[in-house]
Protein backbone atom coordinates (compact mmCIF):
# COMPACT_ATOMS: atom_id res chain seq x y z
CA UNK A 1 0.00 0.00 0.00
CA UNK A 2 3.16 1.94 -0.42
CA UNK A 3 3.92 13.10 -2.32
CA UNK A 4 3.28 16.31 -1.54
CA UNK A 5 -0.12 17.33 -0.30
CA UNK A 6 -1.01 17.60 3.35
CA UNK A 7 1.76 15.89 5.24
CA UNK A 8 2.30 15.33 8.85
CA UNK A 9 5.70 14.52 10.23
CA UNK A 10 6.11 13.74 13.88
CA UNK A 11 9.66 13.53 15.15
CA UNK A 12 11.07 12.32 18.42
CA UNK A 13 14.72 13.19 18.55
CA UNK A 14 17.48 13.18 21.14
CA UNK A 15 20.05 15.63 22.35
CA UNK A 16 22.79 13.03 22.27
CA UNK A 17 24.20 12.82 18.71
CA UNK A 18 22.21 14.14 15.77
CA UNK A 19 20.27 17.32 16.44
CA UNK A 20 16.65 17.71 15.47
CA UNK A 21 16.22 20.36 12.79
CA UNK A 22 14.97 23.62 14.25
CA UNK A 23 11.42 24.73 13.60
CA UNK A 24 12.74 27.12 10.97
CA UNK A 25 14.70 24.34 9.25
CA UNK A 26 11.70 22.03 9.28
CA UNK A 27 9.50 24.74 7.84
CA UNK A 28 12.02 25.35 5.04
CA UNK A 29 11.90 21.66 4.15
CA UNK A 30 8.12 21.84 3.99
CA UNK A 31 8.09 25.01 1.91
CA UNK A 32 10.66 23.55 -0.51
CA UNK A 33 8.63 20.36 -0.85
CA UNK A 34 5.24 21.98 -1.25
CA UNK A 35 5.73 25.33 -2.91
CA UNK A 36 2.92 27.86 -2.69
CA UNK A 37 0.94 27.59 0.52
CA UNK A 38 -2.38 28.48 -1.06
CA UNK A 39 -2.60 25.31 -3.17
CA UNK A 40 -4.54 23.56 -0.43
CA UNK A 41 -1.67 21.14 0.15
CA UNK A 42 0.84 21.05 2.94
CA UNK A 43 2.75 19.26 5.66
CA UNK A 44 2.87 19.24 9.43
CA UNK A 45 5.91 18.20 11.44
CA UNK A 46 5.63 17.31 15.10
CA UNK A 47 8.60 16.78 17.39
CA UNK A 48 8.64 14.98 20.73
CA UNK A 49 11.39 13.81 23.07
CA UNK A 50 11.96 13.60 26.80
CA UNK A 51 11.57 17.39 26.89
CA UNK A 52 8.14 17.50 25.25
CA UNK A 53 6.54 17.92 21.84
CA UNK A 54 6.19 20.58 19.16
CA UNK A 55 4.34 20.91 15.86
CA UNK A 56 5.43 22.73 12.70
CA UNK A 57 2.70 23.19 10.07
CA UNK A 58 2.64 24.49 6.53
CA UNK A 59 -0.28 24.59 4.12
CA UNK A 60 -4.04 24.27 4.49
CA UNK A 61 -6.39 21.35 5.00
CA UNK A 62 -7.44 20.93 1.36
CA UNK A 63 -7.99 22.77 -1.89
CA UNK A 64 -10.39 25.67 -1.37
CA UNK A 65 -10.21 25.05 2.38
CA UNK A 66 -7.91 27.40 4.26
CA UNK A 67 -8.22 25.69 7.63
CA UNK A 68 -4.79 25.00 9.08
CA UNK A 69 -3.37 21.59 9.84
CA UNK A 70 -2.43 20.56 13.35
CA UNK A 71 -1.58 17.50 15.38
CA UNK A 72 -5.22 16.39 15.38
CA UNK A 73 -5.69 16.33 11.59
CA UNK A 74 -6.73 12.82 10.49
CA UNK A 75 -4.94 10.90 7.72
CA UNK A 76 -5.00 7.39 6.32
CA UNK A 77 -1.77 5.72 7.48
CA UNK A 78 -1.91 2.75 5.09
CA UNK A 79 0.66 0.05 5.70
CA UNK A 80 1.80 1.51 9.01
CA UNK A 81 -1.25 -0.44 10.20
CA UNK A 82 0.94 -3.53 9.82
CA UNK A 83 3.03 -2.49 12.83
CA UNK A 84 -0.11 -2.30 14.96
CA UNK A 85 -1.16 -5.75 13.72
CA UNK A 86 2.22 -7.19 14.73
CA UNK A 87 1.98 -5.47 18.12
CA UNK A 88 -1.41 -7.10 18.54
CA UNK A 89 0.24 -10.45 17.78
CA UNK A 90 2.94 -9.89 20.40
CA UNK A 91 0.37 -8.84 23.01
CA UNK A 92 -1.70 -11.95 22.34
CA UNK A 93 1.38 -14.15 22.70
CA UNK A 94 2.12 -12.44 26.02
CA UNK A 95 -1.40 -13.29 27.15
CA UNK A 96 -0.94 -16.91 26.04
CA UNK A 97 -3.75 -16.68 23.51
CA UNK A 98 -1.51 -17.58 20.56
CA UNK A 99 2.11 -18.59 19.94
CA UNK A 100 4.43 -17.28 17.25
CA UNK A 101 4.96 -20.86 16.08
CA UNK A 102 1.24 -21.55 15.73
CA UNK A 103 0.30 -22.48 12.16
CA UNK A 104 -2.14 -20.05 10.58
CA UNK A 105 -4.37 -23.00 9.69
CA UNK A 106 -5.03 -23.57 13.40
CA UNK A 107 -7.31 -20.54 13.49
CA UNK A 108 -9.06 -20.87 10.11
CA UNK A 109 -12.22 -22.82 9.30
CA UNK A 110 -11.56 -26.48 8.35
CA UNK A 111 -12.77 -25.75 4.82
CA UNK A 112 -9.77 -23.47 4.19
CA UNK A 113 -6.68 -25.28 2.91
CA UNK A 114 -3.65 -23.16 3.78
CA UNK A 115 -0.74 -23.62 1.38
CA UNK A 116 2.22 -25.65 2.68
CA UNK A 117 5.62 -26.54 1.27
CA UNK A 118 7.96 -29.43 2.01
CA UNK A 119 5.98 -30.34 5.11
CA UNK A 120 6.30 -26.80 6.56
CA UNK A 121 3.24 -24.78 7.55
CA UNK A 122 3.00 -21.00 7.51
CA UNK A 123 3.11 -19.64 11.07
CA UNK A 124 1.93 -16.40 12.62
CA UNK A 125 5.57 -15.29 12.89
CA UNK A 126 6.08 -15.91 9.16
CA UNK A 127 3.23 -13.51 8.39
CA UNK A 128 4.60 -10.80 10.68
CA UNK A 129 8.15 -11.00 9.30
CA UNK A 130 7.00 -10.96 5.66
CA UNK A 131 8.50 -14.38 4.97
CA UNK A 132 5.41 -16.55 4.50
CA UNK A 133 5.92 -17.05 0.77
CA UNK A 134 2.50 -15.56 0.06
CA UNK A 135 2.39 -12.97 -2.75
CA UNK A 136 1.95 -9.24 -2.25
CA UNK A 137 -1.71 -9.48 -3.23
CA UNK A 138 -4.10 -12.31 -4.14
CA UNK A 139 -4.76 -12.64 -7.85
CA UNK A 140 -8.53 -12.90 -7.44
CA UNK A 141 -8.99 -9.23 -6.61
CA UNK A 142 -11.30 -7.67 -9.19
CA UNK A 143 -12.43 -4.38 -7.68
CA UNK A 144 -15.62 -2.86 -9.01
CA UNK A 145 -14.11 0.53 -8.22
CA UNK A 146 -10.35 0.71 -8.94
CA UNK A 147 -10.23 3.96 -6.97
CA UNK A 148 -11.12 1.96 -3.84
CA UNK A 149 -9.51 -1.38 -4.70
CA UNK A 150 -9.87 -3.29 -1.40
CA UNK A 151 -13.44 -2.28 -0.59
CA UNK A 152 -15.22 -5.29 -2.06
CA UNK A 153 -12.60 -7.97 -1.44
CA UNK A 154 -14.25 -10.49 0.87
CA UNK A 155 -13.08 -13.00 3.43
CA UNK A 156 -14.50 -15.79 1.26
CA UNK A 157 -12.42 -14.60 -1.70
CA UNK A 158 -9.34 -14.68 0.51
CA UNK A 159 -10.19 -18.21 1.63
CA UNK A 160 -10.70 -19.30 -1.98
CA UNK A 161 -7.30 -17.90 -2.97
CA UNK A 162 -5.47 -19.52 -0.06
CA UNK A 163 -7.08 -22.88 -0.73
CA UNK A 164 -5.78 -23.05 -4.29
CA UNK A 165 -2.48 -21.16 -4.05
CA UNK A 166 0.78 -23.08 -4.41
CA UNK A 167 3.87 -21.58 -2.78
CA UNK A 168 6.77 -20.92 -5.14
CA UNK A 169 9.50 -20.94 -2.48
CA UNK A 170 10.16 -22.48 0.91
CA UNK A 171 8.44 -20.80 3.83
CA UNK A 172 10.68 -18.41 5.79
CA UNK A 173 13.40 -18.65 3.14
CA UNK A 174 13.01 -15.18 1.67
CA UNK A 175 11.57 -11.77 2.50
CA UNK A 176 8.64 -10.80 0.27
CA UNK A 177 6.42 -7.90 1.30
CA UNK A 178 2.83 -9.10 1.38
CA UNK A 179 -0.33 -7.11 2.06
CA UNK A 180 -2.16 -10.42 1.86
CA UNK A 181 0.06 -11.96 4.54
CA UNK A 182 -0.40 -9.25 7.16
CA UNK A 183 -4.06 -8.80 6.26
CA UNK A 184 -4.44 -12.53 6.93
CA UNK A 185 -2.61 -12.13 10.23
CA UNK A 186 -5.06 -9.48 11.39
CA UNK A 187 -7.94 -11.70 10.30
CA UNK A 188 -6.86 -14.82 12.19
CA UNK A 189 -6.09 -12.81 15.35
CA UNK A 190 -9.59 -11.37 15.25
CA UNK A 191 -11.01 -14.88 14.79
CA UNK A 192 -9.03 -16.08 17.80
CA UNK A 193 -10.27 -13.17 19.92
CA UNK A 194 -13.87 -13.51 18.73
CA UNK A 195 -14.27 -9.89 17.66
CA UNK A 196 -13.70 -7.69 14.63
CA UNK A 197 -10.21 -6.45 13.82
CA UNK A 198 -11.28 -2.88 14.52
CA UNK A 199 -12.78 -3.77 17.89
CA UNK A 200 -9.75 -5.87 18.83
CA UNK A 201 -7.15 -3.25 17.87
CA UNK A 202 -9.13 -0.56 19.72
CA UNK A 203 -9.47 -2.64 22.89
CA UNK A 204 -5.97 -4.12 23.05
CA UNK A 205 -3.78 -1.37 21.51
CA UNK A 206 -5.44 2.00 20.99
CA UNK A 207 -7.20 2.38 24.33
CA UNK A 208 -4.19 1.32 26.45
CA UNK A 209 -2.02 3.84 24.57
CA UNK A 210 -4.59 6.64 24.79
CA UNK A 211 -4.87 6.88 20.98
CA UNK A 212 -8.39 8.27 20.89
CA UNK A 213 -8.24 9.57 17.29
CA UNK A 214 -6.95 6.38 15.67
CA UNK A 215 -9.63 4.23 14.10
CA UNK A 216 -10.95 2.58 10.95
CA UNK A 217 -14.53 3.86 11.02
CA UNK A 218 -14.50 7.63 11.38
CA UNK A 219 -17.00 9.43 13.58
CA UNK A 220 -18.78 12.53 12.28
CA UNK A 221 -16.36 14.69 14.26
CA UNK A 222 -13.30 12.82 12.93
CA UNK A 223 -14.54 13.20 9.37
CA UNK A 224 -14.40 16.96 9.84
CA UNK A 225 -10.71 16.63 10.78
CA UNK A 226 -9.87 14.29 7.88
CA UNK A 227 -7.45 15.71 5.33
CA UNK A 228 -8.81 14.80 1.86
CA UNK A 229 -6.48 12.65 -0.22
CA UNK A 230 -4.90 13.62 -3.55
CA UNK A 231 -2.96 11.71 -6.19
CA UNK A 232 0.35 12.73 -7.73
CA UNK A 233 -1.41 15.05 -10.17
CA UNK A 234 -3.06 16.77 -7.17
CA UNK A 235 -6.49 15.50 -8.11
CA UNK A 236 -8.82 14.39 -5.29
CA UNK A 237 -9.17 10.65 -4.79
CA UNK A 238 -11.40 8.40 -2.74
CA UNK A 239 -10.54 7.14 0.69
CA UNK A 240 -9.73 3.44 0.83
CA UNK A 241 -11.83 0.91 2.71
CA UNK A 242 -10.39 -2.44 3.80
CA UNK A 243 -12.32 -5.27 5.39
CA UNK A 244 -10.88 -8.74 4.81
CA UNK A 245 -7.35 -7.30 4.70
CA UNK A 246 -7.88 -4.60 7.33
CA UNK A 247 -4.75 -5.61 9.24
CA UNK A 248 -2.62 -4.60 6.26
CA UNK A 249 -3.67 -0.96 5.97
CA UNK A 250 -7.08 0.14 7.27
CA UNK A 251 -6.17 2.52 10.11
CA UNK A 252 -6.53 6.30 10.14
CA UNK A 253 -4.64 8.36 12.69
CA UNK A 254 -3.23 11.75 13.68
CA UNK A 255 0.22 13.10 14.48
CA UNK A 256 -0.62 13.47 18.16
CA UNK A 257 -1.79 9.87 18.38
CA UNK A 258 1.23 8.57 16.50
CA UNK A 259 3.48 10.49 18.90
CA UNK A 260 1.86 8.57 21.74
CA UNK A 261 2.59 5.32 19.91
CA UNK A 262 6.22 6.23 19.25
CA UNK A 263 6.74 7.52 22.77
CA UNK A 264 5.57 4.12 24.01
CA UNK A 265 8.06 2.38 21.72
CA UNK A 266 10.84 4.56 23.12
CA UNK A 267 9.57 3.97 26.66
CA UNK A 268 9.26 7.69 27.20
CA UNK A 269 5.90 6.70 28.66
CA UNK A 270 5.03 3.63 30.69
CA UNK A 271 2.25 1.55 29.14
CA UNK A 272 0.72 -1.92 29.62
CA UNK A 273 2.18 -2.80 26.21
CA UNK A 274 5.84 -2.27 27.17
CA UNK A 275 6.69 -5.99 27.15
CA UNK A 276 4.93 -6.59 23.82
CA UNK A 277 6.68 -3.58 22.25
CA UNK A 278 10.05 -4.91 23.36
CA UNK A 279 9.29 -8.37 22.02
CA UNK A 280 8.58 -6.89 18.58
CA UNK A 281 12.30 -6.09 18.33
CA UNK A 282 13.52 -9.48 19.53
CA UNK A 283 13.40 -11.15 16.10
CA UNK A 284 15.28 -9.81 13.07
CA UNK A 285 15.68 -11.32 9.63
CA UNK A 286 17.49 -10.39 6.44
CA UNK A 287 15.46 -8.77 3.66
CA UNK A 288 17.99 -9.09 0.86
CA UNK A 289 18.21 -5.28 0.72
CA UNK A 290 21.40 -3.53 1.74
CA UNK A 291 21.33 -2.31 5.36
CA UNK A 292 17.69 -3.32 5.87
CA UNK A 293 16.31 -6.07 8.10
CA UNK A 294 12.77 -7.02 9.08
CA UNK A 295 11.54 -7.57 12.63
CA UNK A 296 8.00 -8.14 13.86
CA UNK A 297 6.21 -5.57 11.73
CA UNK A 298 9.04 -3.03 11.80
CA UNK A 299 11.84 -2.75 9.25
CA UNK A 300 15.32 -1.76 10.43
CA UNK A 301 17.73 0.62 8.72
CA UNK A 302 21.27 -0.32 9.75
CA UNK A 303 23.41 2.17 7.86
CA UNK A 304 23.89 4.61 10.75
CA UNK A 305 22.90 2.51 13.72
CA UNK A 306 19.47 0.96 14.03
CA UNK A 307 16.42 2.93 12.93
CA UNK A 308 13.13 1.07 13.25
CA UNK A 309 10.60 2.19 10.66
CA UNK A 310 7.63 1.46 8.47
CA UNK A 311 5.92 3.50 5.78
CA UNK A 312 2.53 3.33 4.17
CA UNK A 313 0.46 4.52 1.27
CA UNK A 314 -3.10 4.44 0.00
CA UNK A 315 -4.52 6.14 -3.07
CA UNK A 316 -4.14 9.65 -1.70
CA UNK A 317 -1.89 9.35 1.36
CA UNK A 318 1.69 8.54 2.33
CA UNK A 319 3.12 7.90 5.78
CA UNK A 320 6.40 7.13 7.51
CA UNK A 321 7.17 6.31 11.14
CA UNK A 322 10.56 5.52 12.62
CA UNK A 323 12.51 5.61 15.86
CA UNK A 324 15.99 5.06 17.26
CA UNK A 325 15.76 3.31 20.66
CA UNK A 326 19.38 4.13 21.55
CA UNK A 327 19.25 7.85 20.80
CA UNK A 328 15.61 8.01 22.00
CA UNK A 329 14.57 9.53 18.68
CA UNK A 330 11.59 8.86 16.43
CA UNK A 331 9.58 10.30 13.56
CA UNK A 332 6.16 9.92 12.03
CA UNK A 333 5.23 11.47 8.71
CA UNK A 334 1.64 11.58 7.49
CA UNK A 335 0.67 12.92 4.05
CA UNK A 336 -2.61 13.27 2.19
CA UNK A 337 -1.14 12.77 -1.27
CA UNK A 338 0.96 10.24 -3.14
CA UNK A 339 4.22 12.22 -2.87
CA UNK A 340 7.26 10.69 -1.16
CA UNK A 341 7.93 11.66 2.46
CA UNK A 342 10.33 8.92 3.58
CA UNK A 343 13.35 11.17 3.05
CA UNK A 344 11.94 13.71 5.51
CA UNK A 345 11.64 11.03 8.16
CA UNK A 346 15.08 9.55 7.56
CA UNK A 347 16.79 12.94 7.65
CA UNK A 348 14.97 13.98 10.80
CA UNK A 349 16.06 10.79 12.52
CA UNK A 350 19.67 11.05 11.41
CA UNK A 351 21.11 14.04 9.55
CA UNK A 352 23.56 11.77 7.72
CA UNK A 353 20.68 10.73 5.52
CA UNK A 354 20.40 13.33 2.74
CA UNK A 355 18.46 16.45 3.55
CA UNK A 356 15.11 16.35 1.74
CA UNK A 357 15.52 19.71 0.08
CA UNK A 358 14.43 20.12 -3.51
CA UNK A 359 16.76 22.15 -5.70
CA UNK A 360 15.18 25.52 -6.56
CA UNK A 361 13.92 25.39 -10.13
CA UNK A 362 12.31 27.85 -12.51
CA UNK A 363 9.33 26.65 -14.54
CA UNK A 364 9.10 27.89 -18.12
CA UNK A 365 6.21 27.75 -20.57
CA UNK A 366 6.46 25.77 -23.80
CA UNK A 367 4.27 25.95 -26.86
CA UNK A 368 1.53 23.35 -27.29
CA UNK A 369 3.39 22.09 -30.39
CA UNK A 370 6.56 21.45 -28.39
CA UNK A 371 4.66 19.68 -25.63
CA UNK A 372 2.77 17.59 -28.17
CA UNK A 373 6.05 16.34 -29.64
CA UNK A 374 6.82 14.59 -26.36
CA UNK A 375 3.50 12.72 -26.18
CA UNK A 376 3.90 8.97 -26.56
CA UNK A 377 4.98 5.74 -24.88
CA UNK A 378 8.56 5.15 -23.75
CA UNK A 379 9.57 1.54 -23.11
CA UNK A 380 12.13 0.74 -20.38
CA UNK A 381 11.63 -3.02 -20.38
CA UNK A 382 9.11 -5.78 -21.14
CA UNK A 383 6.85 -4.82 -18.23
CA UNK A 384 7.62 -1.17 -17.59
CA UNK A 385 6.99 1.95 -19.62
CA UNK A 386 6.18 5.62 -19.13
CA UNK A 387 3.26 7.10 -21.05
CA UNK A 388 3.48 10.85 -21.67
CA UNK A 389 0.27 12.78 -22.30
CA UNK A 390 -0.69 16.42 -22.73
CA UNK A 391 -3.65 18.26 -21.24
CA UNK A 392 -3.70 21.78 -22.61
CA UNK A 393 -0.53 23.53 -21.47
CA UNK A 394 0.45 20.72 -19.06
CA UNK A 395 2.51 17.58 -19.67
CA UNK A 396 2.04 14.40 -17.64
CA UNK A 397 3.93 11.13 -17.21
CA UNK A 398 2.34 7.88 -16.04
CA UNK A 399 4.61 4.90 -15.24
CA UNK A 400 3.13 1.42 -15.56
CA UNK A 401 0.65 0.70 -12.73
CA UNK A 402 1.36 4.07 -11.08
CA UNK A 403 -0.49 7.39 -10.83
CA UNK A 404 -0.11 10.11 -13.45
CA UNK A 405 2.23 12.94 -12.39
CA UNK A 406 2.86 16.36 -13.89
CA UNK A 407 6.15 17.24 -15.60
CA UNK A 408 7.41 20.82 -15.27
CA UNK A 409 9.64 22.31 -17.97
CA UNK A 410 12.83 24.13 -17.02
CA UNK A 411 14.37 23.92 -20.51
CA UNK A 412 12.86 23.02 -23.87
CA UNK A 413 13.61 19.31 -23.46
CA UNK A 414 14.30 19.11 -19.72
CA UNK A 415 11.58 18.59 -17.13
CA UNK A 416 11.37 17.89 -13.42
CA UNK A 417 8.86 16.32 -11.04
CA UNK A 418 7.64 17.89 -7.85
CA UNK A 419 6.33 14.67 -6.36
CA UNK A 420 9.81 13.14 -6.05
CA UNK A 421 13.38 14.23 -6.68
CA UNK A 422 13.54 13.14 -10.33
CA UNK A 423 14.06 14.73 -13.73
CA UNK A 424 13.25 13.79 -17.32
CA UNK A 425 15.16 14.65 -20.48
CA UNK A 426 13.70 14.06 -23.94
CA UNK A 427 16.30 13.06 -26.55
CA UNK A 428 16.00 14.02 -30.23
CA UNK A 429 17.66 12.82 -33.40
CA UNK A 430 19.45 15.06 -35.92
CA UNK A 431 16.13 15.87 -37.58
CA UNK A 432 14.66 17.09 -34.28
CA UNK A 433 12.35 14.11 -33.82
CA UNK A 434 11.88 12.90 -30.23
CA UNK A 435 13.31 9.38 -29.96
CA UNK A 436 13.79 8.65 -26.27
CA UNK A 437 13.21 9.67 -22.68
CA UNK A 438 15.92 9.64 -20.01
CA UNK A 439 14.82 9.35 -16.38
CA UNK A 440 17.29 10.83 -13.87
CA UNK A 441 16.58 9.54 -10.39
CA UNK A 442 18.64 8.40 -7.40
CA UNK A 443 21.92 9.10 -9.17
CA UNK A 444 21.03 6.82 -12.09
CA UNK A 445 20.12 7.68 -15.70
CA UNK A 446 17.69 5.25 -17.36
CA UNK A 447 16.92 5.59 -21.07
CA UNK A 448 13.73 4.43 -22.75
CA UNK A 449 13.06 4.40 -26.46
CA UNK A 450 9.92 6.03 -27.78
CA UNK A 451 7.82 3.22 -29.25
CA UNK A 452 4.63 5.08 -30.21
Amino acid sequence: MRRLTLCLAALILSRAVAQVPSDAEIRKILVDRIGSENLGIGMVVGVVDANGRRIVAYGSLAKNDNRRLDGDTVFEIGSMTKVFTSLLLMDMTRRGEVALTDPVSKFLPPSVKMPERNGRKITLADLSTQSSGLPRLPNNMAPKDPANPYADYTVQQMYDFLSRYELTRDISSKYEYSNLGVGLLGHVLSLRAGMSYEELIRKRILHPLGMSSTTITLSAEEKKRLAPGYNGALMPVKNWDLDALAGAGALRSTANDMLKFLAANLELTDTPLKAALRRMRAVRKDTGMANVEIAMGWHVFEQYGDIWWHNGGTGGYRSFAGFDPVKKTAVVVLCNTSFDVDDIGRHALDSRYPAPLIKPRTVIELTPETLESYVGEYQFGPKFAITVTRDGSKLFAQPTDQPRVELFAEKENEFFLKVIDAQVTFAKDDAGKVTALVLHQGGADQKAAKIK
